[in-house]
């Protein structure tokens, strides 16, 4: 039997941490860790037995920790089997066979996942980043530009969000800061101007990276969206193969909104990538299994604080040690030995 998701992080792991930043996945999932926590002992202390109410509190349960609808549900219909199967009515051993049922839901989900960033081969490589205002869209970008500058790439900027105020300007300041050019235009302009000034710049300059920063709001959804393909065509009648990556940013605090937003955008601006932001800010850490089993589209970046250097790539394994630690570390009991 090929061994499972969850046996696998329990061999990586081992309990101990491995380094600096799997140690940044633990703080940074503590929240999220200790809210799922506590769920399930709220679940547990009124546990008298495994029955149909039980199973009925316990998909609520999942929902409320953000885990989505379906992935909730599907949990709920696999642990009736189990259970039954194993016949499991120890507390301690139900937690774990929920946790392992999670874990190993994940990890099939992620299967032949590809999490990395994307580079072209020669040319430029362009980077749209898209999402809605407050996710933290254009802290990530400076984030990023600055960690691919350490690397020795050059980089350079576009500030496509002509429309929110001082938008243009918070991308300026991180250009500043990371020492990276940006291309900009006036207030109120046109993106796709701005986005072909830079396309056409980075290719007389033979930048490595193009980071494209773009508006999160318009009037309406269809003109946002229709802004999006604008900006997009005018990238590849430029550079044929890119964008390598459009990565939608959203706010790993706002839970299943997070969600909505992301199904929404992969309606029309073919994502190829998520970025959660402040996941060290609340509880709903959940969201990244949501995401992963309802979505199918790949997490590449992670936010996992507010430091400059705080933006990690995703690696599930530690993401999901991280938000599950305590259980997959836990003894097994004798009942879950039988």
């Amino acid at each position: 039997m090929i061994m499972g998701f969850f046996d696998r992080i329990k061999k990586a792991f081992g309990g101990k941490d491995e380094n600096a930043e799997t140690e940044k996945y633990d703080a940074a999932l503590e929240k999220s860790r200790d809210s799922f926590g506590a769920r399930l002992n709220k679940l547990f202390a009124n546990f008298r037995t495994v029955d149909e109410d039980f199973f009925d509190d316990l998909e609520e349960t999942l929902i409320g920790a953000d885990v989505g609808f379906e992935t909730a549900v599907r949990i709920t219909d696999e642990l009736r089997d189990e259970v039954k199967l194993r016949n499991v009515h120890d507390s301690n051993a139900v937690a774990r066979v929920i946790v392992q049922k999670l874990v190993d839901l994940y990890g099939e989900s992620g299967k032949d996942e590809d999490n990395s960033l994307h580079f072209a081969e020669e040319g430029p490589t362009v980077f749209l980043f898209v999402g809605v205002n407050g996710a933290g869209k254009t802290t990530t970008i400076g984030k990023l530009a600055n960690r691919l500058h350490k690397e020795g790439k050059s980089v350079l900027l576009a500030a496509a969000d002509t429309f929110r105020a001082g938008a243009i300007q918070q991308l300026q300041v991180w250009g500043e800061r990371d020492d990276v050019p940006v291309v900009a235009g006036p207030e109120g302009g046109d993106p796709a101007a701005v986005v072909y000034d830079a396309v056409v710049r980075a290719k007389k300059e033979n930048t490595d990276v193009l980071i494209v920063d773009t508006a999160g709001r318009l009037q309406n959804k269809v003109n946002l969206m229709n802004e999006l393909a604008k900006i997009k065509r005018v990238i590849q009648r430029e550079l044929p193969d890119q964008p390598a990556e459009v990565l939608l940013v959203v706010d790993g605090t706002t839970g299943q909104n997070a969600l909505s937003q992301a199904k929404e955008f992969n309606q029309t601006t073919e994502m190829t990538g998520l970025v959660l932001t402040k996941l060290d800010g609340s509880g709903k850490g959940g969201i990244v299994l949501a995401v992963r089993n309802e979505l199918h589209v790949p997490v590449k970046l992670v936010g996992l604080g507010e430091g400059i250097d705080d933006l990690a790539d995703f690696e599930p394994t530690k993401f999901v040690y991280g938000l599950f630690k305590g259980l997959i570390d836990a003894p097994e009991t004798e009942e879950e030995e039988k």
